[in-house]
């Protein structure tokens, strides 16, 4: 099973970052057209993906992500593109 770290960008230009390994339904859980979603993006809808990575498993997916959540905002797309280990 492949696992995803993604980055969606929320309507006040934050970004936000998290692992999973279905992305479509992620970001539709973000937006509120499913239940679950981030209580940080459910105050900042529409959600718009703007960047993600595949993975082998969810240990390295987990420590990309851990990664682009200490990075600067100019920094983040970068690291998921030079981590990656396919692109779609």
């Amino acid at each position: 099973m492949a696992w995803y770290v993604y980055l969606v960008e929320c309507a006040d230009a934050t970004l936000y970052c998290g692992v999973t390994t279905d992305i479509e339904r992620r970001v539709a859980e973000h937006n509120g057209d499913q239940p679950g979603g981030a209580r940080y993006t459910r105050g900042r809808r529409p959600v718009k993906l703007v960047a993600w990575a595949e993975f082998a498993d969810r240990t390295e997916a987990c420590r990309v992500e851990a990664r682009v959540k200490k990075a600067s905002r100019a920094n983040k797309e970068d690291i998921l593109y030079s981590t990656q280990v396919s692109t779609k």
